[in-house]
């Protein structure tokens, strides 16, 4: 499938274009290679990580320093790191597909690996000059130096740009003093190298900088204690604290007031990354569940043939399938992009850059909807163990509190929330995706006169994308109005934000599973597919309820009379489908699958 045989849609024009099933990346099409890199990555998981699961519990942070360097050693470190400075140099399928199946076996490890390949060495990457790179970047490929990154204040989370911390001119002008104060630190106790943001002067924006740390020549560098965490236990997590640290000036990281926007690029990658850690914790998660719900037996019977137990099986099932279908869509539309961008000359830094930059809405959407799906995974997973699942014996306490932290770092679920919704107005606005055209629209079906014809739906899938489209309408009629009335002060009005991301994350995840399944029942059979269908179609059903209350709750927060009467009448017929799935058989087979196989087997 070349690049330039399709058009590739833009971040955001899922929304408003169609996009064939022939055109979505899936695990499915892993090459030769790739197929080889997860096994590795597996084997090395199950040896290095899963094998000591008890001393990560136990805080070990040697472990977690150790096994970094053995992961540094195998080339795991330098996936995404080009060629020239010491990396492997895989595209980005690639190096997700190594975030996810290297991230399972504890978050311990996996925040570790992901401060360090992602926000601690990407910066450089992206942003650094040729000499900043040559000097730094093999070190952080190779696991010699580990990477830290210094962002967060006491006083500055989610504002990122408020923080404190200042960086200081020399008089000889040939270096800076950064003093101040960075908390919740990842990699602390063990980096050799942090990206530290300050403030210069007055200015606007904050600077970035490359901080060389050495415990010998601490070079006025503090750290606090190691923070007790609810879980990530062994990963070191510590405050540090700057007192006149001298930083040449030419660790400057890109131009001066430039560190706010690194920053935030920092985090597109590391959101859809974080999002790909969590797909194999999921898959890992409803194996154990499942293996321990065919031995446990209650009124003589395996409690996996209960239908409470049944119902819990298949939407994990399901919720998991979806998160890797729509993680991997969006991981080769991004690949894509980078492709495309350095055919068109771009160096390997602005098309890696612009690549993800475009993708930002995706990226938004992958981080909040899986975070969110692999703690009710992990919930369940606990409810079906029952009083063990409670238990530090059984493996489920330790993932329900490991995933907790992903809603929360890499910007929360509910700043990423408002952000992909903000993203999208602002792209509409700059004319990247025409959302007037399709909102006007379908403001004129509003007014129009329902059809009544009976469709043919003989085909696999056809309600199923018909329903979809009838979703990307409600997002647009209730977006739509929204933005005429609030225009740019949609943005103070965060309730509706956020039931309208609600609805933008229900359809891309739906679509990306549906248009996965199609593919696939095209080269594999329908039959071939059978369980896979059931998980689109449960997946769906359940978007669709998500759609309808926060469709509702937007429109009667927003409208009044006949504009409100009007509104949920199209809403009511946007979510209406034709023919309704047997929902409760859907599970079933999905559940049935599932305790067959006795893990996750998709």
């Amino acid at each position: 499938m070349e690049t330039k045989d399709k058009e590739l849609l833009r971040g955001g024009q899922f929304l408003v274009k169609e996009t064939k099933c022939e055109d979505v990346f899936t695990p499915e099409d892993f090459s030769e290679e790739q197929k080889m890199m997860k096994e590795a990555v597996m084997e090395f998981n199950e040896r290095e990580i899963i094998a000591h699961k008890a001393r990560f519990e136990a805080k070990d942070y040697a472990l977690t320093e150790e096994v970094m360097r053995k992961a540094g050693e195998l080339g795991f470190l330098g996936v995404a790191v080009p060629e020239a400075y010491g990396g492997l140099d895989m595209g980005f399928v690639s190096t997700l597909l190594v975030c996810d199946y290297i991230s399972s076996g504890t978050g311990s490890f996996s925040t570790a690996f992901g401060a360090h390949t992602g926000i601690g060495t990407m910066p450089i990457t992206l942003y650094g000059t040729e000499e900043q790179k040559q000097k730094y970047v093999p070190k952080l490929a190779t696991g010699e130096w580990f990477g830290a990154y210094c962002l967060t204040e006491p006083g500055a989370g989610s504002d990122a740009n408020s923080g404190k911390t200042t960086a200081t001119l020399s008089e000889d002008g040939k270096s800076y003093k950064i003093n101040g104060q960075k908390m919740w630190i990842s990699n602390a106790g063990f980096c050799r190298l942090m990206i530290v943001f300050a403030r210069i002067e007055n200015d606007k924006n904050i600077t970035g900088f490359i901080v060389e740390y050495d415990k010998d020549n601490p070079n006025g560098i503090t750290l606090g204690e190691e923070e007790h965490k609810l879980g990530i236990r062994a990963s070191s997590t510590r405050q540090v604290f700057f007192n006149d640290t001298v930083v040449p000036v030419e660790n400057m990281l890109a131009g001066r007031g430039e560190g706010f926007k690194i920053a935030m690029n920092a985090l597109n990658v590391g959101r859809i990354k974080l999002a790909g850690a969590c797909l194999d914790s999921q898959r890992r998660i409803l194996t154990t569940a499942v293996q321990y719900a065919n031995e446990r037996k209650q009124f003589n019977t395996p409690i996996a043939d209960f239908g409470a137990i049944k119902y819990k099986l298949a939407e994990m099932a399901a919720s998991a399938y979806a998160g890797e279908s729509a993680t991997y869509r969006a991981a080769k539309n991004i690949e894509d992009r980078i492709a495309l961008r350095q055919a068109a000359g771009n160096s390997h830094q602005e098309a890696e850059l612009k690549g993800v930059e475009e993708y930002a809405i995706e990226c938004s959407i992958l981080k909040v909807a899986v975070s969110e799906d692999v703690q009710n995974c992990a919930d369940e997973g606990i409810q079906i163990f029952g009083g063990m699942g409670f238990s530090e014996e059984t493996p489920m306490e330790a993932a329900w509190r490991d995933a907790r932290i992903t809603r929360i770092y890499e910007g929360t679920n509910e700043i990423n929330r408002m952000l992909s919704v903000g993203m999208l107005v602002k792209k509409a606005m700059k004319g990247h995706v025409d959302l007037l055209g399709p909102a006007q629209a379908v403001q004129e079906e509003l007014m129009g006169i329902p059809s009544f014809d009976t469709p043919d739906y003989s085909e696999l899938f056809a309600e199923e994308k018909e329903m979809v489209a009838k979703l990307k309408k409600v997002f647009l009629m209730v977006a739509g109005a929204a933005v005429q009335k609030f225009g740019p002060d949609l943005e103070e009005h965060q309730q509706l934000l956020i039931a309208a991301s609600d609805i933008l994350i229900e359809i891309y995840m739906a679509e990306s599973a549906i248009l996965r399944t199609e593919k696939n029942a095209k080269r594999f059979g329908e039959e071939a597919q059978a369980v896979q269908i059931a998980m689109a179609k449960l997946y769906l059903y359940n978007a669709v309820s998500i759609v309808e209350k926060n469709g509702k709750e937007s429109i009667i927060s927003f409208a009044e009379g006949d504009e409100q009467r009007m509104l949920l009448m199209g809403l009511k017929r946007f979510v209406k489908y034709t023919n309704y799935p047997d929902i409760v058989d859907l599970r079933i087979a999905i559940a049935e699958k599932v305790k067959a196989e006795n893990k996750y087997c998709f």
